[in-house]
């Protein structure tokens, strides 16, 4: 047990500083290659901020595992609403100025409500990966033409030309990268395997490891970067970061166990998560598209958002069955040789 929390500590030390020497070796190549910053703050660096949970879930779904794959998604965009921006506001209040996120609000309340009719069978299939994905190739090029048609008093662009990673040469920029997706391969991986031998061992089911532990911990780099910038004053950002990666999350990182692993899901998908995160989607809306003027996320507003993630994860914990299996099945007593 023991050996199985030091490799998600040390998974989920490994997956922050691997997406940050991936982010910034990407977004430097890019930049090198005459990308605008505008493309590569929404894109580029919207999706590294999601490439642990991308490449968790894709282990996740190679090992057998597309219960932990599903949670880690929608547990990440619950998180990252509910405890990111709830920790961020209630630090400090966020002002939200910029025309490109109120474009944006919309098509994430659009992917969520499609995600829900896509799930509705109770069956992630093939299909519904493919679509998700199509999914996603639609929302960059939308993202791409919202920046583009921005106007150059944006906020937001001061904000991300500001946060764009210093200049590096392509060589350099070439070895973060590959530095970075190597380590976020290994530390994923580990995590994995030290998560499912958890649940294995308390009997939790690797939906709910993924919703709560797994999901916590490729939050992470998020939580950093929101509190970072909102402490900065780029509050735009700080929210940007947020919408960008939960769109990524439900049409990357949710279309990988469709593909990989398709088959039913457990129920309470339907009935308890997708739920919270599409009520937690419609809060983020209300409050931060400001109708008739800029919107507001105030420290009270902060408080709620917390209250209501700590009340889904003891729902969670104390929904799960905490009777572990007296004899372990021939899969999970070679899982240590399975995941690794």
């Amino acid at each position: 047990m023991l050996f199985d929390i030091l490799a998600i500590i040390v998974g989920f030390a490994l997956l922050v500083w691997g997406a940050d020497r991936f982010v910034s070796g990407a977004s430097a190549l890019a930049n090198n290659l005459g990308l605008p910053p505008m493309i590569i703050g929404l894109t580029i660096v919207g999706f590294g901020t999601s490439a642990p949970e991308i490449l968790v879930s894709t282990m996740a779904a190679l090992q057998g595992n597309p219960g932990l794959a599903i949670g880690n998604a929608l547990g990440s965009n619950i998180a990252n609403i509910g405890l990111i921006l709830g920790c961020t506001a209630l630090i400090t209040p966020l002002l939200v100025k910029s025309e490109t996120l109120r474009r944006e609000y919309p098509i994430l309340l659009a992917v969520c409500l499609g995600t829900l009719v896509l799930l509705q069978d109770g069956v992630l299939g093939v299909m519904d990966g493919v679509i998700l994905l199509v999914g996603l190739i639609a929302m960059l090029f939308a993202m791409v033409r919202i920046s583009m048609r921005s106007l150059a008093s944006d906020p937001m662009k001061a904000e991300i030309l500001a946060e764009m990673p210093e200049a590096m040469s392509t060589g350099k920029a070439v070895l973060n990268f590959s530095l970075g997706l190597g380590l976020l391969l290994f530390s994923s991986r580990i995590l994995v395997w030290g998560s499912v031998n958890i649940a294995t061992a308390y009997g939790v089911s690797d939906l709910v490891i993924g919703l709560t532990i797994v999901a916590l911990g490729t939050s992470l780099p998020e939580l950093a970067a929101s509190i970072v910038s909102a402490l900065k004053g780029e509050h735009d950002i700080a929210i940007g970061n947020v919408i960008g990666s939960n769109m990524y999350n439900l049409l990357a990182v949710l279309a990988v166990p469709g593909l990989i692993a398709p088959g039913s899901f457990d129920p309470m998908v339907l009935t308890r998560d997708m739920p919270m995160m599409i009520g937690l989607t419609l809060a983020l809306f209300v409050m931060g598209y400001g109708f008739g003027g800029s919107g507001r996320i105030n420290r009270f507003e902060g408080l709620l958002l917390i209250i209501a993630f700590i009340g889904y994860q003891s729902v969670l914990f104390m929904n799960a069955d905490p009777a572990p299996t007296t004899e372990p099945t021939a899969y999970h007593q070679t899982a240590g040789q399975h995941y690794l």
